[in-house]
């Protein structure tokens, strides 16, 4: 079939047009579902227009599932010559259906269609995130309530600094995937509107009721301005990823600090075998690689909006090929977070503390503020204390080094756990 904008007399050069659709049509196979089913409700909005008869309206509707089937089968192919699932699907309808196929793209340019596919994707993307995401939090509450006075040594510029616990650090990790759902949720509800029905971006002379395909759709609102529509191409895509990338900044720190915890030296954390990889020259290898691909992948997000970013700035208004090239990094991105997410969760709950070296680590160092706001109790001022704590560090001995944690988790302030007071966040 020729393209939807070529002329009998107008040939493109193939290498030109091998530059141009790029794998466009390879990742427009995971697009081709959310597009039948925008055009699913096209086709209702069409027949409301009185564009589409009753009976044209059942044909396109059957003709659109069989495609969906053939799909789902592994048998419609999109090929290079298509360009994107987009013709491909006109293509199929028109061989079907004859005149009737050529009628689904009334009102419709394939900016639009490009458009609320991709929305309808990333939501069904945004979702899968959620729920990984949600179990990821659910793994740090349950660290943070097992081990809740368990000691940890804290650490300030890589130094020891005070004592803290398994639980304080878990707990930490719980609050900011907690704050990390709240941006996702923005970003849901920025993706979560209409653009269908903006056509090229400068809207269309017929009535179409663009409340009736985002009611279908499921979309929370309708996008308004059909030149907005196209502009948010791009914009949209960036927002999304930098949330990932906050996402992955999370998880990359963990990443980080599970890398060393886990080593010998410190020998804070036990990573269960089945979790590691080996070397092919030393036989007692056991290389925390998941952790390292997990760290590595906070990069390759941030790289993928930077992506974005830079192919969507200063534009001018309308439709420009170039955003084109959102597709692959906002696919990738969305990607890369969800399975980071699951396997984080995968990791976490079977990584256990190692007790007895966690209470060997908390050195009389570590208590040097613990020691000092006792004497303020005894009503010393605290730089005369903190001077007295620093003369006679030395000196220094906790005898109950847990009692002392407890002392400053459980009471009142920033340190304190309050774990009956975190609530997950609600799924998408």
């Amino acid at each position: 079939m020729p393209k939807l904008w070529q002329s009998k007399s107008t040939k493109i050069h193939p290498l030109v047009e091998k530059y141009t659709v790029g794998n466009d049509y390879i990742l427009d196979a995971r697009l081709l579902p959310f597009d039948i089913e925008a055009s699913l409700a096209h086709a209702q909005a069409l027949h409301k227009a009185k564009i589409l008869t009753a009976s044209e309206l059942q044909k396109l509707t059957k003709a659109l599932k069989e495609i969906l089937k053939l799909h789902e089968a592994g048998k419609f192919v999109i090929q290079p010559s298509d360009e994107d699932c987009h013709t491909a699907i006109e293509g199929y309808l028109t061989a079907k259906l004859g005149t009737l196929g050529k009628k689904i793209h009334t009102c419709r340019s394939r900016n639009d269609q490009v458009l609320v596919a991709t929305r309808l994707y990333t939501r069904k993307k945004l979702k899968q995130i959620s729920h990984e995401l949600i179990k990821t939090q659910e793994v740090f509450l349950k660290l943070a309530k097992k081990y809740e006075f368990l000691p940890l040594p804290g650490y300030t510029h890589t130094r020891r600094a005070m004592p803290s616990s398994v639980g304080h650090w878990a707990a930490a990790y719980l609050e900011e995937l907690i704050n990390d759902h709240k941006l996702l949720e923005s970003a849901y509800d920025l993706n979560d509107q209409n653009p269908l029905g903006a056509a090229a971006g400068f809207g269309i002379n017929i009535n179409l009721d663009r409340k009736l395909t985002t009611k279908l759709l499921g979309f929370k609102r309708l996008q308004q301005n059909s030149l907005y529509c196209v502009n948010s191409r791009g914009p949209t895509e960036s927002y999304i990823l930098g949330v990932l990338t906050k996402i992955m900044m999370t998880l990359g720190r963990l990443a980080n600090e599970m890398i060393w915890f886990t080593t010998p030296e410190f020998n804070l954390f036990f990573l269960p075998p089945q979790f590691t990889t080996g070397s092919s020259i030393m036989p007692q290898k056991k290389n925390p690689d998941v952790f390292e691909i997990l760290r590595g992948n906070v990069n390759v997000i941030v790289a993928l909006q930077t992506q974005v970013k830079d192919i969507s700035k200063n534009l001018i208004s309308g439709y420009n090929r170039d955003t084109q090239l959102t597709k692959e990094p906002l696919i990738k991105g969305l990607g890369i977070a969800r399975r980071s997410l699951e396997v984080t969760a995968l990791v976490m709950a079977a990584v256990k503390p190692n007790k007895e070296a966690l209470m060997k680590s908390l050195a009389p160092e570590f208590f040097a503020v613990h020691e000092a706001n006792r004497l303020v109790k005894k009503g010393m001022p605290f730089r005369d204390a903190y001077s007295h704590v620093k003369e006679h560090l030395q000196e220094l001995k906790v005898e109950d080094p847990v009692k002392a944690i407890k002392e400053v988790l459980s009471i009142g302030g920033p340190g304190n756990l309050q774990l009956d007071s975190y609530k997950l966040s609600k799924e998408l």
